[in-house]
């Protein structure tokens, strides 16, 4: 099988491209972006601030929310027949506001490798410049566009009803301990367990917390972790 790996792009100075992406994208087979002329313009504009960026052609696969659910069979069936390909948004992280996510949740069901590349992405790069409290936040995307909808997504902010994937850091030697706390207080939902993230040893796992608890007790933790689960309030 192929690998879907998953590039953020500048979110405004070509500069803060890193070297990692400019290797994935000169040499996967295929990109699947929101905008080929947007892609197309920043592959030309990664050519002539980047000597070293030559690759002239790449193919472009158009996916975007209007031709998702056509297009993520092809691009699956791609990646199984051995193709590897980079998934970019029109700037920053894919998956966050458009529907990249979906195709790497089709990848992730098949058993394809799927690689994320850190880099930047508007809503941290936000958070840090405003000089508010960093240390806990919740992402809305895109306001809905009817007003009432709008009205009704703040009053469950307001609330603290809202629906929401919650993330947060743990430290390996309280890792048990944390997940025994979020069963207790959760039940046995499914979470998702992120250790040394982009580097050589990285290692997500995507179980319920029972399964994790039974990992850890053969296993040692090691390693910071970022603990993800959805939440919604009955």
């Amino acid at each position: 099988m192929g690998t879907l790996f998953v590039v953020p792009t500048p979110i405004g100075n070509i500069k803060d491209i890193t070297f990692r992406a400019l290797e994935v994208l000169g040499s996967v087979d295929a990109i699947a972006c929101e905008d080929t002329r947007k892609a197309g313009n920043l592959l030309k504009r990664l050519r002539e601030t980047f000597p070293s960026f030559q690759k002239e052609r790449t193919h472009l696969i158009s996916y975007y929310e209007q031709n998702e659910f056509r297009k993520i069979p092809e691009i699956v069936t791609s990646l199984i027949n051995g193709l590897n390909i980079a998934l970019v948004t029109d700037a920053g992280m894919p998956g966050i506001s458009d529907p990249g996510y979906r195709l790497i949740t089709a990848c992730i069901e098949q058993g394809i490798a799927v690689e994320v590349l850190p880099g930047p992405d508007s809503a941290t790069t936000a958070l840090i410049a405003s000089g508010l409290p960093p240390d806990k936040f919740l992402f809305l995307g895109f306001l809905p566009h009817k007003p009432g909808n709008r009205k009704k997504l703040l009053e469950q902010v307001e609330k603290g009803i809202l629906k929401k994937t919650v993330i947060f850091f743990e430290a390996p030697h309280k890792i048990v301990r944390t997940l025994e706390e979020l069963q207790t207080v959760f039940g046995d939902i499914p979470i998702v367990l992120c250790r040394e993230l982009t580097k050589i040893y990285q290692e997500i796992r995507r179980e319920k917390i029972s399964e994790s608890l039974t990992h850890f007790q053969k296993t040692p933790p090691k390693g910071e972790f970022t603990v993800l689960f959805h939440h919604e309030k009955p």
